[in-house]
């Protein structure tokens, strides 16, 4: 969901009377000023892991490459969508320098304005009553809460990512358990106006009992804000953003299966506490379930993409910094597969619109009541999304919703 939405402009391989130009190797796509057509390609990888998520079959009943691919999508492509929420920050606020003086003002305004459409839009679609988890709503509050940080440097960032990645998990547990067991939580929810008017449990949700928790996901929005710091046209950093990347991922995910292992009677209470949950795949799929009654002290060895714990947290900052590098070394060495890709970074140029398109169409059609929605239907569905987007991109700078936000965050520009 960037704040300039460019379209990508291939430019003719020749254009001179050379009879040597047909032999010159294509040129990448050219990009107008804001866009960086890496980061649009995996949003868009991130939406369509998403519509796998709500619309794909069970990853257990396809099993082999598919079914892997389809599990490896949960919990991830959602970590990876707010990573780069955090690059979005940077993108309104200055990149590659913050903006002062009344240029950062403004800026400052169009990102709360933002937010709070974001939080007024998920709570709208969760009002439809899907089976979806809207993220929206989350993703707003973060900007809210990550914006002060929006000055820093890429390091100071990092680390301040690796500080909420190691303690927040814990400090979510133990506020969770205090609130399965005490009575302030109702009290809290009956004087929150957002609850009262959204039907929910309001700033409660959001910050500790949702999908989404803020005490948790921030830390993926300052990874991303850290990373739009970094020159992404530099071959040296793309390669440390793979190293890094795929190191987390390890430490994450290898970390949780080992501490499971080690730890004496930890698959068991995990197991006991899931209720039929597969324990033995607890370290890296959601397919381990979570917790029936009471969320015991083992939960937090897990690594599951869901399970809000600093394994879970480290190894999905580590997959999405992986798919980052690999899209940016994409778009900037491989031109013939950066054409190739194009339909998927249309639709990462038009993320909100897609996002909440799929979310209507399932309203709409009822798609959420199949038992098992089939993969042909996966397929269909994606396929359609990225054909529309594409011919929409080569039209507009921006998709519908954006356009409608990017007019709403301009009453910013009345600060002086």
């Amino acid at each position: 969901m960037p704040e300039n939405a460019v379209n990508v402009v291939p430019v003719p391989s020749g254009t001179g009377h050379s009879p040597l130009a047909s032999l010159r190797p294509p040129k990448p796509p050219q990009l107008s000023q804001g866009r960086l057509i890496g980061i649009d390609l995996a949003r868009g990888l991130a939406v369509l892991g998403m519509y796998a998520v709500h619309l794909g079959p069970d990853p257990s009943s396809v099993g082999g490459p598919p079914g892997f691919l389809l599990e490896l999508a949960r919990g991830r492509s959602s970590a990876l969508f707010a990573l780069l929420a955090g690059f979005t920050l940077v993108l309104i606020t200055g990149r590659p320098q913050p903006r002062t003086g009344r240029a950062a003002r403004q800026a400052v305004g169009r990102v709360v304005i933002r937010s709070a459409v974001l939080i007024a839009l998920g709570f709208a679609l969760t009002a439809l009553g899907t089976d979806i988890d809207v993220i929206l709503a989350f993703y707003g509050l973060i900007f809210l809460v990550v914006l002060p940080l929006y000055r820093l440097r890429a390091a100071t960032l990092a680390v301040i990512a690796a500080a909420t990645a190691l303690i927040m998990p814990q400090v979510l547990f133990a506020v969770c358990r205090t609130i399965d067991e005490g009575s302030w939580p109702d009290t809290v929810v009956a004087a929150d106006p957002l609850a009262r008017v959204s039907g929910t449990d309001g700033f409660l949700e959001l910050l500790f009992t949702g999908e989404y928790p803020v005490l948790t996901w921030m830390s993926f929005m300052i990874a991303g804000m850290a990373v739009a710091r970094l020159d992404l046209t530099r071959a040296r950093t793309h390669l440390r953003l793979a190293v890094t990347g795929g190191a987390l991922a390890v430490l994450g995910y290898g970390g949780s299966w080992l501490a499971l292992h080690l730890v004496p009677h930890a698959l068991g209470t995990v197991a006991a506490a899931t209720d039929g949950g597969s324990a033995s795949s607890a370290w890296w799929s959601d397919a381990a379930g979570s917790p029936e009654d009471g969320t015991p002290a083992a939960w937090l060895l897990v690594g599951a993409p869901h399970s809000q714990t600093t394994f879970s947290v480290v190894g999905n900052t580590g997959v999405a910094l992986a798919v980052v590098a690999a899209c940016a070394v994409l778009t900037a060495r491989m031109p013939r597969l950066t054409r190739l890709a194009a339909p998927v970074a249309a639709v990462g140029a038009i993320s909100l619109t897609a996002y909440v398109a799929h979310i209507l169409v399932i309203r709409v059609t009822g798609m959420e009541d199949e038992t098992v929605p089939s993969l042909v239907e996966l397929v269909v569905f994606s396929g359609v999304a990225m054909v529309l987007a594409t011919v929409w991109t080569r039209r507009f700078r921006r998709g519908p919703l954006e356009y409608l936000v990017h007019a709403t965050t301009r009453l910013a520009d009345s600060l002086k």
